[in-house]
């Protein structure tokens, strides 16, 4: 048996034994009244974050004891106090606040996280390399902020030391990045190797090489390596958005969407998923991990999908898929979306508006799909004395909901997101004093920047390397040589042939990686290759974006898919199959806003006309569903389902022909459906 596969992970736990969530687990919120028993509650949770630390090396760090326990958490702290400071009121050139913010990075994540993954996480204090780690990274990079505007003023000229300390700089990221996020740290170095030993490629993408000292100056002192638009990023909206969703997480919201969903929804027919699906929504779209989120969420909705009737690959589907989808959802993105504006150049507002309805149908497919699902087993929702009461949710933490509607109201307001993010992240802790229940006090929001600060180290890691990879773009011409390949294979006039290309580049390229790191190295080699067969800018970057994240549920390297079916103690093939089918409406929606972005909300669209475009679609996804389950009223006949199919991709396609088409095929189906269960009915079937 593989040490990763589910069936291991769950050996791992004794039955019957009540076993605790390691002490650095993410705090995973439990619905009140909890339908689980506190045993089961716990066992699943340790099961959810063993599972997650085998598959995510951004999950697997140390526990300090003693004094480095103290020093540790002083560091995080000291890294949100730098970042809210240089984000309000602490004016800072662009390189200097980069700089500072690896130098951050690099010591925590020295510290945090293990050279070797078969090393004990329990720690008295850091190993000797770690030290020299750390000294070379306070070395290189704090040259860097000591002399970079002296070497400007030099006209670029590099002496032999400036090159040496870059070599440094690039080597001691790279060691960060194998210890944080291996997979990705794996492909940078095939591009950083790309630009030594492009020599050695015959044809277009060939190229004549360049020294290591040409190498190391552009990807250390230059705009477009290390120092690029992902550590820009990370350093300025990442960062605070980060921990904003650890303030929120303090302040009870978590508990207070997972109760809000349960009055929804819990009742209905299955009921546990469709809890799923709302809680893994909204806290994907804060916190941006699907894989978190598959762990957090999963440990207790996936048993209760099983209780309640659903198949053990079924259940884990949902989780995943759900999980997945909070990466491209308003109004947070899981932090993309920031990066989006700053490539388009647009304000954060337009790309936000952008995403609002393809994340809506991705959900609202999802939704239907276990509904369906739900009424073809005959399962029931939850009990009554489950369900938490609707008014006394909101009577006592409906308050909680200020810092998103603040938030909201000020990026709609036209302020940067960064003055929304620090503002929210004050309304949080204001809103949490409305009430004695949700108080922070003075602990809680130093443990909120401490988390904050630890979380943004995995996703800041990530945002450093990559910019070897757009580094190496930028140097070798990578990205238009690619993409005039590609024109010259399929033509300037085949936009979905094109479009099938970066789709399995972008699933390819997204595989293993997170889902920040994934768009922005999809966006650099694959954006061009769209707008050259004429797809609209912000449409082709919406495109690199849902297919570079749902490669989290795409076979052979589906991670959140993975640790569900651990969750679930399901098959991990069966399981990514599943979670693809109720993700239908994710791979196939892409592709008709390429010709007619009408479903990217625009203001320079038809309000109407995006209205009307927005209703048939929805209609067109629930007769995806529909055909996919095989169920309306009752079961579907091979004619029905094909129907519904085809209906479906017709009411998606905005146009008034397709979408009379397809109504018309979804009402005759409907009909039809409707008679047949009341034929059964009649007839006592």
């Amino acid at each position: 048996m593989n040490k990763g596969s589910p069936d291991a992970a769950a050996q791992s736990i004794p039955p019957g034994k009540s076993v605790q969530p390691p002490a650095d687990a993410e705090t995973i919120p439990v619905l009140s009244p909890s339908p689980l028993a506190p045993d089961e509650l716990a066992r699943e949770q340790a099961l959810a974050q063993t599972l997650v630390e085998e598959k995510d090396s951004e999950s697997r760090t140390r526990m300090f004891s003693g004094p480095w326990a103290n020093i540790v958490s002083a560091l995080a702290l000291a890294f949100s106090l730098f970042q809210l400071a240089a984000s309000t009121f602490w004016t800072l050139d662009a390189i200097t606040l980069r700089a500072v913010h690896i130098l951050f990075l690099l010591t925590l994540s020295f510290l945090l996280y293990p050279a070797l993954r078969r090393e004990q996480r329990q720690r008295r204090a850091p190993t000797l390399y770690d030290a020299l780690c750390i000294c070379a990274g306070l070395f290189s990079f704090g040259y860097l902020v000591l002399n970079y505007t002296n070497i400007t003023l030099r006209g670029g000229w590099f002496e032999p030391a400036d090159y040496a300390v870059a070599s440094v700089g690039l080597i001691v990221c790279f060691e960060m990045a194998r210890r944080v996020v291996g997979n990705l740290a794996a492909l940078a170095l095939v591009f950083l190797a790309y630009n030594f030993f492009g020599y050695l490629i015959p044809g277009a993408f060939g190229h004549p090489g360049y020294s290591w000292n040409r190498v190391v100056e552009h990807m250390f002192w230059g705009s477009q390596g290390l120092l690029g638009v992902g550590v820009g990023v990370s350093a300025t909206y990442i960062f605070l958005f980060v921990l904003f969703g650890a303030f929120l997480k303090y302040s009870g919201f978590s508990d207070f969407i997972n109760d809000l969903a349960l009055t929804l929804v819990g009742r209905t027919a299955g009921g546990p998923a469709k809890v799923s699906v709302i809680a893994s929504a909204l806290m994907g779209m804060i916190n941006g991990s699907a894989l978190a989120n598959v762990a957090t969420t999963g440990a207790i909705t996936i048993p209760l999908m099983k209780k309640t009737g659903y198949r053990a690959e079924f259940a884990g589907a949902v989780e995943a898929v759900a999980s997945t989808g909070g990466q491209f959802a308003p109004p947070i993105m899981g932090a993309v979306g920031f990066i989006m504006a700053e490539f388009l150049g647009v304000p954060y507002t337009t790309v936000m508006l952008a995403a609002a309805i393809p994340a809506f149908l991705y959900y609202f497919t999802l939704l239907m799909a276990v509904h369906f699902e739900a009424r073809k087993l005959g399962l029931r929702g939850l009990s009554r004395e489950h369900i938490p009461n609707a008014a006394n949710v909101l009577k006592e933490r409906g308050h909680l909901l200020l810092p998103l509607i603040a938030l909201m109201a000020l990026l709609f307001m036209g302020y940067t997101p960064l003055f929304a993010a620090a503002i929210s992240i004050a309304v949080t802790v204001a809103a949490s004093w409305l009430s004695p229940r949700t108080r922070m006090g003075l602990s809680s929001i130093l443990m909120a920047m401490e988390e904050g600060a630890r979380g943004a180290v995995g996703v800041g890691a990530a945002c450093v390397i990559i910019g070897v990879i757009i580094g190496t773009v930028s140097l070798t011409g990578l990205g238009l040589t690619f993409g005039y390949e590609i024109l010259k294979f399929v033509g300037k006039d085949q936009m979905y042939l094109g479009g099938l290309f970066v789709m399995i580049m972008s699933t390819i390229l997204g595989m293993g990686v997170p889902g920040v790191a994934a768009y922005v190295i999809v966006a650099a080699v694959a954006v061009p290759v769209l707008t050259g067969v004429g797809v609209q800018p912000l449409a082709a970057h919406m495109f690199c974006l849902f297919y570079a994240c749902l490669s989290n549920i795409t076979p052979p390297v589906a991670m959140s898919s993975y640790v569900a079916a651990g969750i679930a103690r399901s098959n991990e093939t069966k399981t990514s199959l599943i979670a693809m089918r109720l993700g239908l409406t994710g791979f196939i929606l892409p592709f008709f806003f390429l010709n007619n972005p009408l479903l990217l909300y625009s203001p320079g669209h038809s309000g109407l006309a995006t209205l009307w475009a927005f209703i048939t679609a929805a209609l067109g996804v629930s007769a995806l569903a529909a055909g996919l389950e095989g169920w309306l009223f009752t079961r579907c006949n091979p004619a029905m389902r094909a129907m519904l199919l085809a209906a479906a991709f017709l009411a998606i396609d905005p146009g008034l022909i397709t979408d009379a088409v397809g109504l018309g095929l979804i009402c005759t189906v409907c009909v039809w459906n409707w008679y047949v269960s009341r034929a059964q009915t009649s007839s006592g079937e």
